[in-house]
């Protein structure tokens, strides 16, 4: 008496992957997601290694992780895959305080987001 197994979401040519609760703002994050959105996956994969940014080391094991799931998983040829969506949202907020002068608080948020990249691979052009 398992659970149900659930209709395939995905197109027959996508795979994705997901990283959640990851330790940057989703606005940060969002910045990083359009550097990829709509590349090949070894252009993007390149963009990612050589970013300054620190988030995009989790980006790039995720991207990474999408094209594993494209090539073991749904037989895709991995040199036709291109990041087809990139979306960034919300987690939770861890919530802090810094003591101030006089006895008060003041607020520090701390925001988690999650990340979902869906590589689909290019039809040939005939």
């Amino acid at each position: 008496m398992g659970k149900q197994s659930l209709e395939r979401q995905l197109a027959d040519n996508e795979a994705q992957a997901k990283g959640i609760r990851l330790r940057v703002s989703p606005q940060k994050l969002n910045l990083v997601a359009g550097l990829i959105r709509g590349k090949s996956a070894e252009a993007a994969l390149k963009d990612l290694t050589f970013s300054k940014r620190a988030i995009a080391r989790d980006v790039k094991k995720v991207l990474q992780s999408a094209i594993a799931n494209a090539e073991n998983n749904h037989q895709l040829d991995v040199d036709q895959l291109y990041v087809a969506e990139a979306h960034v949202g919300k987690a939770l907020v861890m919530k802090r305080f810094r003591a101030r002068g006089r006895g008060r608080a003041s607020g520090i948020v701390k925001p988690f987001s999650n990340i979902t990249i869906v590589v689909r691979e290019r039809e040939e052009q005939a």
